[in-house]
């Protein structure tokens, strides 16, 4: 079968692909949101702490429309497959990045809007969330065959 990469039909209606693109956006937003908070601590720099806010504002944002292709990707691509070991574990981790992230993302809202400092266990919350993102895409990855 031969299929034409620039085919809007083949690109918007994939069984998967939507999701496996999608997801590196909030990854990479949380990930570097991070980091700019990381240096903004440490260096007291205003506009680094503006880019760590952006950044994982719309990390969070980004995380609605990867999880509804998620969802989407496991009926069609895995057809509805059983909830079980990597497939089992792969959802909960991405749970749990997600509810990391909108805590994190609501901390630097509130302090955002409020004119408020940052709490300092932020950083210890921003480091164990880009580890639960990395074991996410980690098992995410052997679904998709990449690993």
């Amino acid at each position: 079968m031969n299929v034409n990469p620039f085919d809007p039909k083949s690109i918007l209606l994939a069984k998967h692909a939507q999701h496996v693109v999608l997801i590196h956006f909030p990854i990479a937003l949380f990930i570097m949101g991070a980091c700019f908070d990381f240096i903004a601590a440490r260096t007291k720099n205003p506009a680094l702490q503006v880019a760590a806010y952006y950044n994982i504002a719309w990390a969070a944002v980004f995380t609605i429309p990867v999880i509804v292709t998620g969802l989407l990707a496991w009926h069609f691509a895995l057809e509805g497959a059983s909830l079980k070991g990597i497939l089992l574990w792969h959802l909960l981790a991405a749970v749990t990045a997600t509810v990391l992230i909108a805590t994190v993302a609501r901390l630097h809202l509130r302090s955002h809007r409020e004119k408020t400092t940052l709490p300092a266990w932020r950083l210890p919350l921003e480091a164990v969330t880009v580890l639960v993102i990395g074991l996410t895409a980690h098992l995410g990855g052997f679904l998709s065959g990449v690993n």
